[in-house]
């Protein structure tokens, strides 16, 4: 069965020592680490704060399988400005892939975000598979699988679905370049979630298994919204999927992810030894 992570973007108003302190209590088997402040924004990490998170991350015994840096549209977003402002968050997405590597994790995740209302087609394939052959040339170049994701419409004009994925791997060949499924942007498009194992084989990497209200992009705690989700992770339990899951609830929590955590997992594993 695959293993699941905790998400630390929730953990954003709370001490570092919390989520690496939670993870272990709660039986988490990794963290996958937001890339944001106050805690692991790559510049701050490659200025000498990785030291602690590392240092943490040794003490609790929970590996950081995944990086996530903060990067749609604040201030980065490489899919909309000129070419100096997709330039600049190539080079901040690089240093987050070193900083990734420097943390020991598998893999470092990817979203191509909105390209705004004027953009063409053409126009946004062009700049999105010129920015994926820099970053997985990259990736390749420190040994950190760079793992994109699709998006809700209310995130993105430009990558929402499995096909997406399938056609961007037609047109960036590279090892180092692999897929993701989070399970919200599907459900709310109508889309077969399942689709995105049987379109992309050994190119899904990576899984994001929070639950949906069915309306909007929020994430919520697995069996409190609207999906059949006994029936959904029943569903990918029972695949040959070796990669990984995190439930990611994003900020939707902020205030006591502590307690939210322990429920996600709890739930989630309740499911799962149905």
């Amino acid at each position: 069965m695959f293993e699941i992570g905790l998400f630390t973007s929730g953990y954003q108003r709370s001490d570092i020592e919390d989520m690496f302190a939670d993870a272990k209590r709660f039986g988490y088997d990794f963290i996958e680490l937001w890339g944001g402040r106050p805690h692991a924004y790559a510049p701050d990490l490659a200025a000498g704060e990785i030291d602690e998170i590392l240092r943490l991350r040794d003490a609790y015994g929970v590996d950081i399988r995944g990086y996530t840096p903060e990067h749609n549209a604040y201030p980065y977003n490489f899919m909309i400005g000129s070419e100096r402002q997709r330039e600049d968050a190539v080079r901040y997405l690089k240093v987050c892939l070193d900083q990734a590597r420097a943390l020991g994790s598998d893999f470092m995740l990817v979203s191509p975000a909105h390209a705004g209302y004027e953009a063409t087609h053409d126009q946004m394939r062009e700049r999105l598979y010129r920015t994926m052959e820099e970053l997985s040339g990259h990736a390749a170049k420190v040994g950190v699988k760079l793992v994109v994701e699709t998006l809700t419409p209310e995130e993105s004009n430009v990558f929402k679905c499995a096909n997406d994925l399938v056609d961007l791997f037609e047109h960036v060949d590279s090892d180092y370049l692999v897929g993701m499924l989070d399970v919200v942007p599907p459900f709310l498009q109508q889309e077969q979630i399942m689709s995105y194992f049987t379109l992309l084989g050994e190119k899904l990497y990576h899984l994001h298994i929070p639950d949906s209200n069915g309306v909007d992009a929020t994430h919520l705690v697995p069996g409190e919204g609207v999906m059949p989700y006994r029936e959904l992770v029943q569903e990918i339990r029972d695949l040959p999927f070796e990669g990984t899951a995190t439930i990611e609830l994003v900020t939707n929590y902020l205030s006591e992810p502590r307690l939210y955590a322990r429920r996600s997992i709890e739930n989630l594993r309740s499911m799962l030894a149905e």
